[in-house]
């Protein structure tokens, strides 16, 4: 948190496919692997490309989320299906240690491309939904931090949630 490059809007991926992008996306899988994340935006590793990652099966830090198709999406457009939110706690690797109360969109659509350039159009709700919106504020600039509606319902992972392990996202 604090790095320039988070603050600002990333730039499109203009060609799929490329040697350039595959090592990129290997770069954010090896990377969201290690930490045992649910997501990751090409940004949080100082790439200013419109890139995310998110999903798992099974993810020890979420026991109680259900499954989230692995997935590579570029340059993604939400559209949010109703004004229905949720607040869920989130974390994340560029705010390490915090943890923060977020409304997100209940449901929405996403749309986008994989690294190879094949369309991607879902409508999803839920967890699936919580993150990826998270991610795809970081293309955006945007830090779960700055949607906080209530910052009592922010702090230290340690103080909130004591003897819990951490969860950045």
């Amino acid at each position: 948190m604090g790095d320039l490059l988070l603050l600002q809007r990333a730039a499109e991926v203009a060609h799929f496919n490329t040697p350039g992008l595959r090592a990129l996306v290997s770069d954010m899988q090896d990377t969201m692997q290690h930490a045992n994340g649910a997501g990751l935006a090409a940004p949080q590793i100082g790439v200013s490309l419109r890139v995310v990652i998110f999903g798992f099966e099974r993810n020890e830090r979420y026991p109680d989320a259900p499954a989230v198709p692995p997935t590579v999406l570029v340059n993604p457009v939400l559209t949010p299906l109703g004004t229905d939110e949720e607040a869920g706690w989130e974390g994340c690797l560029s705010v390490p240690g915090m943890r923060g109360l977020v409304p997100r969109f209940a449901r929405l659509r996403y749309q986008g491309f994989d690294a190879r350039g094949k369309a991607i159009d879902r409508t999803v709700d839920g967890f699936h939904a919580r993150v990826v919106q998270h991610e795809v504020d970081h293309l955006d600039g945007i830090l779960y931090p700055m949607r906080i509606r209530d910052l009592t319902k922010f702090g230290f992972q340690d103080v909130l949630f004591p003897g819990q392990e951490p969860q950045d996202d």
